[in-house]
């Protein structure tokens, strides 16, 4: 859970997917491995983070596309009543898919072809 608060608290700083988790890979990913969990965890940790809180980042490569087709609709709308109208929508999907993922967890669903939840450390 900390992994996906904390990557969309970076992204509203930094706006390149790959950027972040340039940043973010190399520091989780060892850390996660030596308490037993894997690397795909991590991604989808990741990615669930990532894509929550696109909306309401301003680096986003695509929001000033997103507030000139609000301003179509409402001639004065702006950065800041774009973010406070998608704020709900990113906290309920964060939630959601923080779920989701959860039960995928628990259930041990396949996170993809080969992936696994669990890391052990080679002798």
């Amino acid at each position: 859970m900390g992994i996906i608060i904390l990557t969309a608290l970076v992204n509203l700083a930094v706006g390149s997917a790959s950027a972040k988790w340039a940043l973010l890979g190399p520091i989780f990913v060892p850390i996660l491995m030596n308490v037993g969990i894997s690397p795909d965890l991590a991604q989808a940790a990741y990615r669930v983070g990532d894509s929550c809180s696109n909306i309401i980042t301003p680096l986003m490569p695509y929001f000033p596309l997103v507030v000139v087709y609000c301003q179509k609709y409402v001639k004065h709308t702006g950065i800041g009543t774009l973010v406070s109208l998608m704020l709900p929508f990113t906290v309920c999907y964060m939630v959601t898919w923080s779920i989701f993922l959860l039960i995928y967890w628990g259930l041990g669903i396949p996170l993809g072809l080969d992936a696994s939840y669990t890391y052990t450390l080679p002798n």
